[in-house]
């Protein structure tokens, strides 16, 4: 299990050296554009469990967007300019666009904070291409909510994913459900920029016996 500080902080630490922490400050709504009935309940669920596992909760609308969480599917990058209103709810979607497809990225996050520095919503953008394809829809879903939860680094998992397989199965790594709990403790802060807040948070783990 995750006990050691220094771990807890390598998850909120930037690629920049910076500790930058946050949770959401409000009940989270998703929305969910580009999938079918079948893959939208499975997204919906999987964004469910993880809110549940927080201790947080949902909500039926957000009263300055209506959703405050929004996930876009699309075969190219290109497609993201004639979704509706977007660029009003995405600064600088031209160059964004263009960013991800030099890239050759297949996903992308973007986060909204208030006036406390806690999360106020969150778009991901999904591309389908070949690795993505190749995700089944229980395994993207869980990997989308448990990464828009929090605020993680943007190295966070570079070198192993949140989840775990087991017997075909996708799960959420044990360790990583702890910190989203000890994350979610009413008395820790919405935001945090010192990494001090690792200490505290690890002080808030219960290792298994």
């Amino acid at each position: 299990m995750v006990t050691d500080n220094t771990k807890i902080e390598k998850l909120f630490t930037r690629a920049d050296g910076s500790y930058l922490f946050a949770r959401w400050g409000r009940p989270i709504v998703p929305i969910v554009f580009g999938v079918d009935d079948a893959s939208l309940a499975v997204f919906k669920g999987a964004i469910e469990a993880v809110v549940t596992l927080a201790s947080h909760k949902m909500a039926e609308t957000d009263p300055e967007l209506g959703a405050n969480l929004m996930v876009f599917f699309c075969r190219e990058w290109a497609e993201l300019p004639e979704v509706p209103n977007l660029d009003q709810l995405v600064p600088d979607l031209g160059p964004l666009v263009a960013k991800l497809q030099k890239a050759d990225a297949n996903q992308y996050r973007i986060f909204r904070f208030d006036e406390a520095g806690a999360i106020q919503a969150a778009f991901v953008f999904l591309r389908m291409d070949a690795h993505m394809e190749a995700v089944s829809a229980d395994t993207l879903a869980l990997s989308q909510a448990v990464q828009t939860i929090l605020l993680w680094s943007d190295t966070a998992f570079d070198g192993q994913s949140p989840l775990a397989m087991i017997e075909g199965n996708a799960v959420l790594r044990p360790e990583i459900a702890d910190v989203i709990r000890a994350a979610y403790d009413p008395i820790m802060p919405a935001m945090a920029q010192d990494p001090s807040h690792a200490l505290r948070m690890a002080a808030r783990l219960t290792p298994l016996s």
